[in-house]
C-alpha cells in the first residue's frame, strides 16, 4: 500500500511577513530594511503588507491584536468576580503570549532597546492594555467614591507589576520560569488592591460595622473582649 502524503501547511501570509521582516532586521538592522526590502523576501506584492500591517513598527508586534481582543473578551465574561483578580488574569494574557515564543520574544526585547523608535513603539502598545484594564475597572467601581481614579492606579498598577516580572525574564534570555515571575509580582498588587468579594466597590477592613448586644452592667472589658472576637472572626 502506498504511503498517503498530505501537502505541507502554507504559512499564513501575516506570520510569514513577520518572519522575513525578522530575518532581515538581524541580518541588515531594523533602520536599514525597508517595506520593499521585506515583502522581497516575503516573495509578495507591497499591497499584501500592508493588508497586514499599518507600518514596519507593527510587523514587529504580530501578536498583540489578537492578545487584547483576547483580554477584551475574558474581562467581558469576568462577571461579578473581584474586579483586581480578573484584570491580573488578563494582565496575564500577555506574559502567555511571550512565553509561546521564548526566542522570538527574547530577540524583539533586545531589538526594542536598540531602537528608540520601537520603544515608543512598545510603550503605546503597553498604554493600549492598561486603557482596557482601566475601563473594566471603571465600569465595577462604577459609583463607589474615587472609583475613576482607582481604576486608573489599579491598571497601572497591574501592568507596572506584569511587565517587572516579564522583563525580569526576558533580560535574562528567556532563562527561568516567567509564569513564576508574574504571578509573584501580580500577587502583590492583589494584596494591596484585591478584595476577594467581587464588590466592585472593594470592601475593606476599616469598613466593618459590628452590632452588639449585651446585658446592662455588662463590664466593659468583656464587651471589648466579645468586640475583639468578631471582629477576628
Amino acid at each position: 500500500m502506498s504511503e498517503t502524503h498530505r501537502p505541507a501547511r502554507k504559512t499564513p501570509m501575516r506570520q510569514a511577513l513577520a518572519e522575513a521582516a525578522f530575518e532581515l532586521f538581524l541580518e541588515r538592522g531594523f533602520e536599514q530594511t525597508t517595506v520593499d526590502d521585506i515583502v522581497a523576501r516575503a516573495g509578495v506584492g507591497r499591497r499584501s503588507f500592508f493588508r497586514y500591517f499599518p507600518s514596519k513598527e507593527d510587523v514587529v508586534f504580530p501578536d498583540h491584536e489578537g492578545c487584547l481582543a483576547e483580554m477584551t473578551a475574558l474581562l467581558e465574561g469576568a462577571g461579578g468576580r473581584d474586579p483586581v483578580a480578573a484584570v491580573c488574569d488578563a494582565a496575564r494574557l500577555v506574559m502567555l503570549m511571550y512565553a509561546a515564543n521564548p526566542e522570538f520574544s527574547v530577540r524583539r526585547y533586545r531589538m526594542t532597546r536598540e531602537v528608540p523608535g520601537l520603544r515608543c513603539y512598545e510603550l503605546s502598545v503597553v498604554r493600549r492594555y492598561e486603557r482596557v484594564l482601566a475601563g473594566h475597572l471603571r465600569e465595577r467601581y462604577a459609583g463607589a467614591p474615587d472609583g475613576d481614579l482607582r481604576a486608573e492606579v489599579v491598571a497601572a498598577a497591574v501592568v507596572a507589576a506584569h511587565n517587572n516580572g516579564l522583563r525580569t525574564w526576558l533580560r535574562s534570555g528567556g532563562e527561568g520560569d516567567v509564569e513564576s515571575l508574574v504571578d509573584h509580582a501580580l500577587g502583590l498588587v492583589r494584596q494591596a488592591w484585591g478584595d476577594g468579594s467581587g464588590s466592585p466597590a472593594g470592601r475593606r477592613p476599616e469598613d466593618d460595622v459590628v452590632v452588639l448586644v449585651a446585658r446592662k452592667g455588662t463590664p466593659v472589658w468583656r464587651v471589648v473582649q466579645s468586640v475583639e472576637s468578631a471582629l477576628e472572626g
